[in-house]
């Protein structure tokens, strides 16, 4: 490595760790003052509320590295740019492509580890604040047990069970509702194809109503197209039990979907969220080519200001696309991986076209 490439690394690495730093604290004292009085009023203690917010940075991390690493781009050449070293290193015959050499590198290195970061790390951290978060909500209302492949479940009378549960359109499929008496002997089960949520009651469809009768000795069995019931259960219940694309890995998605899609359900929405997991780590290269690109062109000389202000547009403008996308996804009218994707490829496009006058 050449001592301009050290010092553009050097230099890199010390405004992005400033960068990081300054973003997660503003982020936590943000959330922290927004949360704090909702914590305080519940059962969970000052300790658990202190972790709560420890497992949020990686989460954090996570999510702004890439600006971090596009802000950091922005005030390494700006900086060189306003001393007129790019101008004097151009001098020396050096071309500006050499310059983005050592960014490029970075670029990838950050993609790679943001993607292991947030397959080890983050999954974790977000399953553990959101058990603390649970507690502080539900104050052990009611008992919910999750294996991520089935969803377990307790209401007045029993017990629930339900193979898949579509959050976006609160639908549950593969409804097994189990009713026991005071001596919590099964007395009545009921089976059904998918249930919806209407009006403050649960309705059943293609359900097997099986009845226990004379303390057990005769079983009445009733198939029905269209059942209805009071459940003392709502859709947000097990919103908070089903899989959360942001709380397991990548291979444990995939093989969640595969099961899902096996069993004949719609896994639209964890397919958008899986291509997601590849398509955001790469913003990273993106935004480091980008953010060279628009200093080394000379439109960031005037001032330091004028670099954030891109960089906040930008960073911003990405969110905005990558987030519309993914909406389009979930609703069906994109298919997942252009979901995931698309706000890569505009970015690309247009990062390619300012590198092609670069010089």
């Amino acid at each position: 490595m050449t001592v301009v490439h050290r010092y553009i690394v050097a230099t890199f690495m010390k405004y992005f760790a400033i960068v990081l730093v300054m973003v997660v604290l503003i982020y936590l004292a943000i959330d922290f003052f927004s949360r704090v009085d909702r914590f305080l009023a519940s059962p969970v203690s000052n300790y658990d509320t202190f972790l709560y917010f420890v497992y949020k940075i990686p989460l954090i991390v996570s999510q702004i590295a890439p600006i971090g690493v596009l802000l950091a781009v922005l005030i390494v050449f700006g900086l060189m740019s306003r001393n007129n070293e790019i101008i004097a290193l151009k001098s020396g015959g050096i071309s500006v492509f050499y310059l983005l050499a050592p960014v490029a590198v970075l670029g990838v290195i950050f993609s790679a580890a943001l993607f292991i970061f947030s397959e080890v790390a983050v999954p974790v951290s977000i399953a553990r604040s959101n058990e603390i978060d649970a507690q502080r909500r539900e104050n052990d209302r009611r008992g919910v047990l999750s294996s991520r492949k089935d969803i377990w479940i307790r209401h007045a009378q029993g017990l629930a069970h339900v193979k898949y549960y579509h959050p976006r359109e609160e639908v549950l499929f593969g409804v097994s509702l189990y009713f026991m008496d005071d001596s919590y002997r099964l007395i009545r089960r009921i089976d059904a194809r998918n249930a919806i949520y209407m009006d403050g009651r649960w309705t059943f469809y293609e359900s097997m109503i099986q009845e226990l009768e004379n303390d057990g000795a005769d079983m009445q069995i009733a198939y029905m197209e269209e059942t209805i019931l009071d459940l003392d259960l709502e859709p947000a219940d097990f919103q908070r039990v089903v899989v959360e694309s942001e709380e397991v890995g990548f291979l444990e998605l995939y093989r969640y979907i595969n099961r899902i899609q096996l069993e004949g359900y719609d896994a639209t929405e964890y397919r958008v969220d899986f291509y997601g997991k590849t398509a955001f780590p790469f913003v990273c290269l993106i935004m480091a080519l980008l953010g060279s690109a628009i200093v080394l062109r000379g439109k960031t000389k005037d001032s330091m200001a004028v670099s954030f202000a891109y960089g906040i547009v930008l960073a911003f403008a990405y969110w905005s696309i990558y987030s519309f996308s993914l909406s389009m996804g979930y609703g069906g009218l994109l298919p997942p991986v252009l979901a995931a994707w698309t706000a890569n490829i505009l970015y690309c496009l247009g990062t390619g076209l300012l590198l092609l006058y670069i010089e």
